[in-house]
């Protein structure tokens, strides 16, 4: 079983929901990210997301277009963020996960990928743009490196295919909260609630979570009534854009904005470690 299943696993048996934080590798800066992916875990979060930075992000709105276009003029390759995951796996045990684009990864090669992924405790990788005709030769070389696929579904996906989704996917599966992109405002409440439990009724193999628009604790109580957990991303790249370019915050002190943020939104899915207590490294491998 990978870390993120045995993660969820432990909070689906507890009760208690997941939160996972999305932040671009190499933004703001490129010495921040190893910080900042220790700030996230000290507030709390159950999983990270961490951000392939691609020039052509499709599902991505302005906030995490930027934050990518910052990432790759400052010179952030694939190596640069398999070794931020792997020194930060180092000292924790919370899952990290790699999302991304097809693009940069063919020009990897699969093989390699797979393998760093591997070789750096990376528990999944999220594709939003897998292509339907690769996606299973994608999906077996992954399986075979021990690496789980999280497949998205959104308001339009049928009920037939919500079916073959939870089929293909192992960690998750992440329901789009809307048909747009990544910091759009959240629709009416009601209207995601009632497609989340729609996703639930058809999604019985895997845990189901929820993104894009998220931004607050109460969003989280709210929507994850039915489902397992979210995950928050353009809110965080906002406070990350926001502290850093304040001149009177130092390094701690944005460093502590970022696990106040995490551990604030970890009031909406049940009980918060304290602050600074990130996760002991597992004692067996």
């Amino acid at each position: 079983m990978s870390e993120l299943k045995h993660c969820l696993q432990k909070l689906q048996n507890s009760g208690e929901k997941a939160l996972g934080i999305f932040v671009t590798s190499g933004f703001p800066t490129i010495a921040a990210t190893g910080p900042i992916l220790e700030a996230i875990d000290a507030g709390g979060a159950d999983f990270i997301e961490l951000g392939m930075p691609f020039s052509d992000p499709l599902a991505e709105g302005k906030t995490i277009q930027m934050s990518s276009a910052v990432a790759l003029d400052s010179g952030v390759t694939m190596d640069y963020t398999f070794e931020k995951a792997r020194i930060f796996k180092e000292k924790s045990d919370t899952p990290i996960l790699l999302m991304g684009y097809v693009n940069p990864i063919l020009q990897y090669g699969l093989s390699n990928f797979f393998s760093s992924c591997q070789s750096s405790r990376v528990s999944a990788v999220i594709l939003p743009d897998l292509p339907h005709k690769t996606r299973l030769s994608i999906r077996q070389k992954a399986l075979d490196h021990g690496i789980d696929i999280v497949y998205l579904v959104a308001p339009t996906t049928s009920n037939d295919r919500l079916t073959a989704i939870d089929e293909l996917s192992e960690g998750f599966v992440y329901a789009v909260s809307m048909t747009g992109l990544t910091g759009t405002s959240m629709p009416d409440k009601t209207v995601v609630m009632n497609y989340l439990k729609r996703v639930r009724s058809h999604v019985r193999r895997n845990p189901v979570l929820v993104g894009f628009g998220i931004s607050s604790a109460d969003d989280i109580k709210t929507l994850t009534e039915n489902i397992d957990g979210c995950i928050v991303g353009s809110a965080l790249i906002r406070l990350l854009e926001d502290v850093w370019q304040s001149e009177t915050l130092s390094e701690s002190d944005r460093m502590n904005r970022v696990t106040d943020f995490v551990r604030e939104l970890k009031t909406g899915t049940g009980p918060v470690r304290k602050a600074g207590s990130a996760r002991p490294v597992a004692s067996s491998q």
